[in-house]
C-alpha cells in the first residue's frame, strides 16, 4: 500500500477552486453516465471495485475518466442534487470531467476543483485521508 501524501503536491488546474475533504480513491476509472447515481452520489456500476461508495462531498481520486460525453451532464446533475464531489483529482486530464464542473458553475453557481496530479502525487492518495486542494491546485494533507 502506498504511503499517504505527506506534503504539498503541485498539480495542473483544469477547473479552479478550493476544497477540503476525505479522499475516495478509485481503483479503476468511473463512467459518471450510468456508473454513478446523481440522485444519491453512489457508485452503481456493479463491476466497479468501489460499487456502493458515495462520492458526495468527498475528494474523488481517479486515474482517468471513462465513458461517454454524457458524463459531464451526470456530474452537473449530481452538483444540482447536492451529491457531487468536493473535488476531483486525476492522474490524467479528462475534458469531459472538467466540463461537468464548468457547466455546474455556469448553470447552478456551484462548482468543484478538477486538478491533474503528477504520477508520484496521485499514487500517494489514500482512501480516508483528509486533503486540502488549494486555489493553485496544490494538494496536501488537511
Amino acid at each position: 500500500m502506498p504511503e499517504p501524501v505527506s506534503g504539498p503536491v503541485p498539480a495542473r488546474v483544469m477547473v479552479p477552486g478550493e476544497a477540503v475533504g476525505e479522499v475516495l480513491r478509485l481503483d479503476e476509472p468511473l463512467s459518471f453516465w450510468g456508473g454513478m447515481d446523481p440522485s444519491t452520489g453512489r457508485v452503481i456500476d456493479r463491476r466497479h471495485p468501489q460499487v456502493g461508495e458515495s462520492i458526495t462531498g468527498r475528494v474523488l481520486a481517479m486515474p482517468f475518466g471513462r465513458g461517454s460525453s454524457s458524463g459531464s451532464s451526470a456530474l452537473c446533475e449530481a452538483v444540482r442534487a447536492g451529491t457531487g464531489p468536493a473535488a476531483i483529482l486525476m492522474g490524467e486530464p479528462d475534458e469531459i470531467v472538467a466540463l461537468g464542473a464548468i457547466v455546474a458553475d455556469e448553470v447552478y453557481g456551484t462548482s468543484f476543483p478538477v486538478v491533474v496530479l503528477p504520477v508520484d502525487g496521485f499514487v500517494g492518495l489514500v482512501t480516508g485521508q483528509q486533503v486540502e486542494v488549494a486555489a493553485d491546485g496544490t494538494v496536501q494533507p488537511a
